[in-house]
């Protein structure tokens, strides 16, 4: 409640300590300050009231601060350190760079830079508060930061959340549909194929991602009249080729029932499965079939070629920017949640005939 006193931590209010009473970011404190740039009254009017309620008054390097704008965004993203990449994990990172480059496209379009961090999985905040005092803002994409701390990291700059890297009420999350995109596998598989019995092999267990996908297909073929194996029964990787192909074969040296398909929760993991059937000597799509999520392009080249789903990846990353620079100028808006749409493409591997030379796969709507 704006009023009721200073609650900043001891010695002089910074900048900070405004932009948090305030519930803003640094920013819209700095449009507040100097005057320039759109900014709605009411925010306005409640920034410099917190710097009435703080006894804030900017010094010399504060008041800098206040006023830079770097026209630089950071995005932070989970690369794996390079000793331990191997030629079958960099198909993991196709994704991760078609959504840089639809970022860099944007930025630039915008008149911004793009610095880029890749980071170990569940990075401290620190490493991306970091990021906040070289840039204007901040895009994260993957688990990069533990959720709780995402409220946090969003009062000091603005920030925007990509492809189910969490949510919070102060942040813009960008993201495609991915019910969508497993509800029409699901239906594809089960109305056209006339399959029932099926296995989803899931990323991480911490992935938003991965368990909407999961979530979806197993709700879409359990009212279209199949069944999923359970999750228990160990169909899950960590999202690469080579953690997939473990699971794969794994799978078929213990002698259980196989499934009639493997729905996969991304592309490279798919190509795993694919490699373990091969190399055991199981027909596909003859005796199994293999579906991924992602579109990436090898996905089109494989025998047989891989039937999967076509997120946006590009759009996700040039989205993310347009969000980003929204929060940065103060823009008005109306959306806290971007939601781009998917595609399935029909390719062989689900037992569809191949597509002619030439083609890409059939995409159904």
């Amino acid at each position: 409640m704006h009023g009721a006193g200073p609650s900043h931590s001891p010695g002089p209010p910074t900048i900070y300590d405004v932009a948090e009473h305030a519930q803003v970011s640094i920013a819209t404190v700095s449009r507040a300050l100097n005057g320039h740039g759109y900014l709605r009254a009411e925010t306005r009017k409640r920034v410099l009231q917190s710097v009435r309620d703080l006894h804030f008054v900017p010094n010399g390097p504060a008041r800098q601060l206040s006023t830079r704008t770097t026209k630089v965004i950071a995005m932070a993203f989970v690369r794996p350190p390079e000793d331990e990449m191997s030629e079958v994990e960099e198909d993991s990172l196709l994704f991760i760079d078609a959504v840089i480059r639809g970022a860099e496209l944007a930025a630039q379009r915008n008149g911004y830079s793009l610095l880029l961090s890749g980071v170990k999985e569940a990075a401290s905040a620190e490493a991306i508060s970091a990021l906040t005092g070289k840039s204007d803002g901040v895009m994260v994409l993957g688990r990069v930061v533990a959720e709780r701390r995402v409220a946090a990291l969003s009062k000091r700059s603005p920030l925007v959340l990509l492809a189910g890297s969490g949510r919070s009420q102060t942040t813009v999350n960008v993201r495609v549909d991915n019910v969508q995109g497993m509800q029409a596998v699901a239906e594809h598989l089960v109305s056209h194929h006339n399959l029932r019995r099926f296995a989803f092999m899931a990323g991480k267990a911490e992935s938003p991602d991965s368990t909407t996908r999961q979530q979806a297909f197993t709700e879409m073929v359990s009212s279209l009249g199949g069944e999923v194996a359970p999750a228990e029964q160990g169909w899950a990787a960590d999202w690469t080729t080579a953690g997939a192909a473990r699971v794969m074969a794994a799978w078929l040296e213990s002698g259980a029932p196989m499934p009639e398909a493997v729905v996969c929760a991304n592309d490279p993991m798919a190509i795993g499965v694919l490699q373990a059937l091969h190399a055991a000597g199981t027909a596909v799509p003859g005796q199994i079939r293999v579906t991924g999520f992602d579109d990436i392009p090898v996905g089109r080249h494989l025998n047989p070629s891989l039937t999967t789903v076509r997120q946006p990846s590009q759009q996700l990353g040039s989205a993310g920017v347009e969000a980003l620079i929204g929060l940065i100028e103060d823009r008005p808006r109306t959306l806290r949640d971007w939601v781009l749409p998917t595609q399935l493409v029909v390719r062989a591997s689900c037992g569809c005939p191949p597509p002619s030379s030439g083609e890409l796969g059939l995409l159904k709507h």
